[in-house]
């Protein structure tokens, strides 16, 4: 495993910062929107609520960098404006105020392994291939470690589901934990060979949009720009999921996919509005609590989760203006 490991992190190292497509507007300062990874169906609706945007008049460019961290430091250094991820752990330790405006997906990921894994509780000691150190499926190994009394072996990081799935596959890894659509996947085209091991629910985020505090409300026309297409493109993709494929630019990033992704687009957001991974209200009040709860069993909060207060991590307004429309 560890050979495939390596050579998929130098893979993704080697160019890990990928200049976006820079969108103009005349007489605007460009937003700059920190990606935690390239564009892939993951990021397709993301992409609509941006020409939704656009078409609202928000100037903006985007870089994708390889990893969350990544992302994350380069909001906390101001080199982006809004950033993807989940830095709840960053927040409480930096004195940048950073606070979440959107809860892009929830943690709805799945433990997948070869066949001789049939319950967590069996993993115990056992290595496993997460997404990042300090991300969703760290959080979520954390959080299974805690609940089942038990602690897995050595932990190994390959971004994307996808390539985590290369590994499984390909008899580099025994477990890991994946993404809605990569579990269906497998499961479609191997479940001779693979377990998806029974685990609770989890309604916290995956990926969020955050940004400076300071900064947002000195962009608050622009910021509420970005969060009404965003609010609209959720909504409209719980109503309809293959409104995502009717609305993606063939020129765009996402268009530029291979053909085989883009015509399994409707059926990877009918599974994921399906399975519960985006909310119509982009996360709320509902999803904050969540998160606390969720991060501060993860370790990545301090804290008892009922006396954290909720604005030292979410700013709210953008999101209750777009959603009271």
């Amino acid at each position: 495993m560890q050979r495939l490991v390596t050579k998929l992190a130098k893979s993704l190292l080697a160019i890990p910062i990928i200049l976006g497509i820079t969108m103009s507007a005349a007489n605007a300062e460009k937003i700059r929107i920190a990606l935690a990874e390239t564009p892939s169906d993951e990021l397709a609706a993301f992409f609509v609520a941006l020409d939704r945007a656009k078409a609202n008049g928000l100037d903006y460019e985007w870089t994708a960098f390889s990893d969350e961290e990544l992302a994350i430091q380069a909001v906390l250094s101001g080199q982006m404006d809004i950033g993807f991820g989940t830095p709840y752990s960053a927040m409480q330790r930096s004195k940048a105020p950073l606070r979440i405006i959107f809860q892009l997906s929830k943690l709805k990921f799945f433990p997948v392994t070869n066949k001789k894994y049939s319950s967590l509780e069996e993993l115990d000691g056992e290595p496993i291939l997460l997404h990042s150190r300090g991300g969703g499926t760290d959080s979520i190994a954390n959080v299974i470690e805690d609940k089942m009394g038990m602690k897995f072996g050595k932990r190994s990081y390959v971004p994307g589901s996808a390539n985590r799935v290369v590994a499984l596959v390909a008899g580099q890894a025994d477990a890991t934990i994946i993404d809605l659509s990569n579990k269906n996947k497998v499961m479609r085209q191997h479940a001779d060979k693979f377990n998806v091991l029974p685990m609770f629910d989890v309604e916290a985020s995956d990926e969020a949009l955050f940004a400076n505090l300071d900064w947002i409300k000195s962009n608050e026309k622009d910021v509420q720009i970005f969060v009404d297409a965003l609010a609209s493109t959720w909504a409209d993709m719980n109503e309809d999921p293959t409104i995502i494929s009717k609305e993606t630019d063939p020129a765009g990033p996402i268009g530029q996919l291979p053909k085989e992704i883009l015509d399994e687009l409707d059926n990877f957001y009918t599974d994921a509005v399906a399975g519960g991974l985006y909310d119509p209200m982009g996360g709320g009040m509902k999803g904050a609590q969540a998160d606390m709860e969720w991060y501060s069993q993860a370790g990545q909060l301090e804290g008892d989760p009922s006396t954290l207060n909720i604005e030292d991590f979410w700013y709210m307004a953008p999101l209750e203006a777009a959603t009271s429309k």
